[in-house]
Formats: C-alpha cells, sequence, structure tokens
C-alpha cells in the first residue's frame, strides 16, 4: 500500500531525492539561469542550498542512532529548514531556504498534534501552500516570472499568431509559450485561471469553461471598461499590480467558496445551446 503519512523519514527521503534530482538537473538549471541575472549559477546555488538541508537532517537521525527512539517530525523538518538557511548560495538559495522553512513550520505544528509525530496529506497539502507564502514575505519586491513566481505557478501564455512576442516569451524560463492553439476549450479546462487584460473572446470562453478569470493590468480603453464592467457583475477579480495579481489566484482555491462562486457566475451566463432553439422553429 501506498504511503499515506508524512514522518520524519519521509523527510529524509524527500531530501535525498530531490538532491539527486537537482544534481542530475543543475547544469540545464545553470544554463537557463532563471534568477535573476545571467551569471550561470542558479542550479549550483540550487543543489548546494538543498545539499546543506540534506546534510542536516542527516545529522539529526545520526544523533538518534545509538538509542531505541527516532527523530520526530519536527526535528527532521526544522533540521531541513536550518540546513539551507545556514547554507543558503545566491538569491535562488536563500527563496529555496524560505520555501522549505514555510513547509518545516507547518509540518513541524502537525507533528506535536499527532501522537504517531505525522503529518496527513491535507496537512503535507498546506505545507506546501505555506511555502511560497514564506518566501513572498522574505522578499521585499517580488518580481513575477522567475524561481519565485514558478513556486507557486506557471504561466502560460497564450501568443496566437504573434511571432515576436511567441519568440520574446519563449525565452522566458519561467513561463510557457504558446502560439496558436485550436483547442481553446481543452487548454482552458486544464488551467487554474485566466490572466486577462482585456475582457475579450477568451474572457468569454474561460467563463464558459467554468475557469475563474482575473484582470490584470488592463489594455487602455475598451480592455479597462470591459474588465471593470466584469468586476462589477461579480465576473473576475481586478489585480492591478504583481501583488495584488498574487493574492487574487491564492483566493482561488480547488473547493473555495470564491472559486465556486465565480464559476457559477460564469456557467449562469451561458444558459443554452442557441442551436437547440433554431432546431425547434
Amino acid at each position: 500500500m501506498p504511503q499515506t503519512f508524512f514522518d520524519a523519514l519521509a523527510v529524509r527521503t524527500w531530501c535525498s531525492l530531490a538532491l539527486r534530482a537537482l544534481g542530475g538537473a543543475r547544469e540545464e538549471i545553470d544554463a537557463i539561469n532563471v534568477y535573476p541575472v545571467a551569471d550561470g549559477d542558479t542550479g549550483t546555488n540550487l543543489y548546494l542550498t538543498l545539499e546543506s538541508a540534506a546534510t542536516a537532517v542527516e545529522a539529526v537521525f545520526a544523533g538518534y542512532e545509538t538509542g531505541r527512539a527516532e527523530p520526530s517530525l519536527g526535528d527532521a523538518a526544522r533540521a531541513m529548514a536550518h540546513g539551507a538557511l545556514i547554507g543558503a548560495r545566491g538569491n535562488s538559495g536563500t527563496i529555496l531556504a524560505q520555501l522549505l522553512r514555510g513547509m518545516a513550520q507547518v509540518l513541524a505544528e502537525a507533528g506535536e498534534t499527532s501522537p504517531a509525530s505525522r503529518a496527513d496529506g491535507p496537512g503535507l497539502g498546506l505545507a506546501l501552500r505555506r511555502a511560497p507564502d514564506s518566501a513572498r514575505q522574505a522578499v521585499a519586491r517580488p518580481v513575477e516570472g522567475t524561481v519565485l513566481a514558478a513556486a507557486g505557478w506557471l504561466p502560460v501564455v497564450l501568443c496566437g499568431r504573434n511571432e515576436r512576442l511567441y519568440a520574446r516569451m519563449s525565452r522566458e524560463p519561467a513561463a510557457l509559450a504558446l502560439s496558436w492553439v485550436d483547442d481553446m476549450p481543452g487548454l482552458l479546462a486544464a488551467g487554474y485561471a485566466l490572466v486577462d487584460n482585456a475582457a475579450g473572446q477568451t474572457a468569454v470562453q474561460a467563463l464558459a469553461a467554468g475557469l475563474p478569470v482575473v484582470a490584470h493590468r488592463p489594455l487602455p480603453g475598451h480592455g479597462a471598461e470591459g474588465v471593470h464592467r466584469m468586476a462589477d457583475l461579480g465576473l473576475c477579480a481586478l489585480a492591478p499590480d504583481g501583488p495584488a495579481l498574487l493574492t487574487a489566484l491564492d483566493a482561488l482555491g480547488e473547493g473555495t467558496p470564491e472559486r465556486a462562486a465565480r464559476v457559477a457566475r460564469g456557467h449562469a451566463l451561458f444558459r443554452g445551446d442557441a442551436l437547440e432553439g433554431l432546431s425547434d422553429l
């Protein structure tokens, strides 16, 4: 049976597997260099930071080898976070350390309230959600599209037939650029939310597909007018800047009342198939 809980041994195993995976990808990450200038060491900095975290966790387990007791989830999680913090390299390593710190805070609390010192599935989910919050709070001016943004979201940029935009966005490592998309309903159905700036046909398709819409930095003129009208009708959230965008996206979590309400308002716009009415004539 698959393991349904997260304990100290799971922290140890995760650190080991993550370090191995990152070791295999460090040169590739160095090459694309996702944060924030072309210094070519992002992958190396992340690897060395995680190596320090893994070493700290191993030290905790080594300290318990002489006795019968095993480290608690809180012991392992706090060691992971502390090891990453003292061994953080560069900007990317510092942000990774803050991500692990946010996770560790939740995992330690879960371990202390559990008789078996474990976190269940929802507890692990909460820890993963706390991680990007911790990192954002540690950065004075978060920059969209960097490792920080990628910790929570992967922007999919629809470029249509704009070849210059597609070429530019294809060079952004923290985003997925798409040119012309034939199956737009299928793509929208796989998304988390649509970030829109014009209240145009893409927004209409998103509402029909049950995808919440967030209006971000709308185009002057009809774009701004359209998104404000949609917001007045409760069909989208307004996010004028980066922090507001992150807040709006966070509020649309799966199963939240906010998401359910926006999906319901969108579906209410489409009461039936017009072709059905024509067939009755």
